[in-house]
């Protein structure tokens, strides 16, 4: 299996001061770009905790050859 890294970044505002979320860019040696979409996951600590966990799992399940 080859060395990965996992690129992530969380931050909490209130939910009502959010107008819009854009992709993060990712510059790679070799001089080329890479993009990540960003989530918004809304809601009370528990909600946000099992939201998060669910997405988690599912990434690794969508990338089942890592």
């Amino acid at each position: 299996m080859a060395k990965l890294a996992l690129i992530y970044g969380m931050r909490l505002l209130p939910a009502d001061e959010i107008e819009s979320v854009a992709e993060a860019e990712i510059k790679l040696k070799n001089g080329k770009t890479a993009h990540v979409t960003m989530h918004l996951i809304d809601g009370g600590e528990k909600e946000i905790r099992a939201q998060l966990e669910q997405s988690l799992d599912a990434f690794f399940e969508f990338y089942p050859e890592i």
